[in-house]
């Protein structure tokens, strides 16, 4: 009887779900969610437009089953039956069974409904029935990804939810491990990849601050002000020391909490976990990792590194700083004293006079330093000491101010696991950088705990930055073009750089034609003896040849673009990544800017790039290579 009385608990799609037998209940296991019915089907009925067969409440099945045996029995057909909700369902015999709508309600006279309007279709039993039952998810989970959303409740630009967009994005993970590692799963090498979305609007929204929201608010315009209020000011709150903290802890503490709660549900996990954010989620990803505290181990190794590094560096810059200023005469005084740019930034002027700096010297070199704390162009170092530590408020007093992320003064928690990748889509992350004053990242800065970081964008997304330019603000170069994932570039990319190549090579061989003609031309007055004049253009002929072609870019220089240095960020790789746009969307960049922002949920290639990446960290990869992956 205890037994008899237990509720068996069975989990569902891949474990995201609990179904109760006993309750009749599917739970949502790691986000809220409300509990949906679930039915044990036997009896059936379908419309005329109806895709699909619709299972009846239990108890009527019961009824119908009841009936259908009487009649099998007895050999009596042409049984009425009336369901709950007043429908007639009438069993002419076994193999026709109908189900008649009433068209109206029962009026105050008491009249019932009349059998009137097209019948659905009955049917007993799941045979015959083409209904798609999917296999399920491979059991094994190689790897966990938490997605934090951006502003507002809803992620895309059908108005859904995080839960729903996650759920597209993991269908097209599956899709694209069938597609690109069939050899590996063949070889049961991988099984997938889980996740998990991290939600924190609604945790934000219900701290009471709608309510005062609501008070100071206009009433003209009211859907836009209520839109505004509810997706627009999450930027506001995040840059508010306040509301940050709120944000920042509820991040933390969900994934936290999900990675607690997975590890329970999969004791045999033994892969990484990563960590995706679109949007203004990437930024509080951002800047919870760079406040991550790495191991003493690693930042001992990371602190050596940098001091060897810069020891030298510092001190040829702070002789070509007295150059400048024309005091190199002093250089010897501040190579004793091991001198280099940041602790001449911090010095005051007791100290240069105890060093033996006269007065002029020193008005000079605190002038230049208190111009250059003004311009806040220190390269990121300004952004985090070599220590990975936030910079100190002392610190921030000094002349030399280093003021680095700028961040909103809160208390960042630490996270229970280091991250192996991080994944920014869409991510404003640059020009928030930019906002808060910091010019340049140090091409030596990594992130303290997550070695890998990928800044993938839509090119008419407009919310998303580069991040590379700021790491290499010198050069100009291209963001790395995401390959298609059936491995081409689209058609109209191509033929569009095919049509720019061929007004190049036009252009370039109608100037080599006019340079020859007019060569001729200035040739033909000089005498027939005039050899040396001859030999003069043929020299110039030799040195602009006609067949030049200056503006085209040599394939040596685009092969070189991927190899660029663009430091540490990303652990020395390209960081920046950017998809082609489809052909519909090239017609009017403006048109499409939004869906640029909400596209990546359903992106192959930018779900692909995330598989490859996740599983190169394994030794595992792709069945056939992409062209320029």
């Amino acid at each position: 009887a205890g037994k008899e009385n237990e509720d068996v608990v069975v989990p569902t799609s891949g474990g995201r779900y609990d179904v109760h037998l006993k309750k009749r209940q599917r739970v949502a296991v790691y986000w809220e969610e409300e509990v949906s019915e679930v039915r044990r089907c036997t009896w059936f009925y379908k419309g005329d437009k109806d895709n699909k067969y619709v299972p009846y409440s239990e108890a009527f099945s019961e009824e119908l089953e009841e009936a259908y045996m009487v009649a099998v029995t007895l050999d009596e057909w042409k049984k009425k039956l009336e369901s709950p909700s007043r429908e007639v369902i009438i069993l002419h015999n076994p193999k026709l069974m109908v189900h008649y709508q009433p068209v109206a309600a029962s009026d105050d006279w008491g009249s019932t409904p009349t059998e009137q309007g097209r019948p659905r279709t009955v049917k007993r039993g799941v045979e015959n029935i083409a209904a798609e039952i999917p296999n399920g998810e491979p059991l094994q989970i190689d790897h966990l990804v938490f997605v934090v959303h951006g502003i507002g409740p809803a992620c895309d630009i059908r108005f859904r939810s995080i839960i729903q967009c996650v759920n597209d994005f993991r269908a097209v993970s599956l899709s694209m491990l069938q597609a690109h590692f069939r050899k590996a799963q063949e070889q049961q090498q991988i099984g997938r990849v889980e996740f998990l979305p991290v939600n924190w609007h609604s945790a934000l929204h219900s701290t009471g601050v709608d309510v005062d929201l609501e008070r100071i608010t206009l009433p003209s315009i009211n859907r836009l002000r209520h839109f505004i209020n509810d997706t627009i000011l999450d930027v506001f709150f995040y840059n508010s020391s306040t509301y940050c903290q709120t944000i920042v802890d509820t991040v933390a503490s969900e994934m936290n909490r999900l990675y607690e709660l997975f590890l329970q549900r999969n004791p045999l996990f033994s892969g990484g976990v990563s960590i995706a954010g679109h949007s203004l989620g990437s930024l509080i990803l951002f800047d919870l990792l760079t406040n991550q505290k790495a191991d003493p181990e690693e930042d001992e190794h990371r602190e050596e590194g940098s001091r060897t590094a810069s020891s030298s560096r510092g001190t040829e810059e702070v002789k070509d700083i007295l150059q400048k200023l024309e005091l190199s005469e002093y250089c010897d005084v501040f190579e004793k004293e091991k001198m280099d740019r940041q602790a001449l930034f911090l010095c005051t002027e007791q100290n240069l006079r105890e060093m033996g700096i006269p007065l002029g010297p020193r008005m000079k070199i605190l002038h230049y330093i208190s111009s250059k704390a003004e311009m806040q162009v220190c390269p990121l170092h300004s952004f985090y000491s070599s220590s990975s530590h936030p910079i100190t408020a002392d610190a921030r007093n000094c002349q030399y101010r280093d003021v680095g992320l700028g961040q909103v003064s809160a208390n960042y928690p630490q996270l229970n696991y280091k991250p192996t990748i991080f994944f920014a889509f869409g991510s404003p992350i640059g020009m928030f950088l930019t906002v808060r004053g910091v010019k340049r990242i140090d091409p030596n800065y990594s992130l303290p705990t997550c070695k890998g970081f990928f800044n993938i964008f839509h090119p008419f997304d407009p919310v998303a930055y580069r991040i590379e330019p700021m790491i290499v603000p010198d050069l100009e170069f291209e963001p790395m073009l995401l390959p298609h994932h059936k491995g081409r570039k689209r058609m109209h990319l191509e033929l569009k750089e095919g049509l720019t190549r061929m007004s190049v090579d036009l252009k370039n061989n109608l100037l080599g034609s006019l340079r020859v003609a007019w060569q001729s031309f200035t040739r033909a007055p000089l005498p027939a003896g005039g050899a040396g004049a001859e030999a003069v253009a043929e020299v110039g002929m030799e040195q602009q040849p006609p067949d030049t072609k200056p503006e085209e870019t040599p394939p040596a220089v685009r092969e070189e673009a991927s190899q660029i240095n663009v430091g540490m960020l990303n652990g020395g790789n390209r960081i920046d990544y950017v998809l082609q746009e489809k052909p519909i969307e090239s017609f009017n960049e403006y048109l499409f800017a939004l869906q640029g922002h909400l596209c990546y949920w359903e992106s192959e290639d930018t779900v692909l790039l995330v598989l490859k990446e996740i599983y190169q960290t394994q030794g595992i990869t792709l069945d056939q290579p992409l062209p320029g992956s």
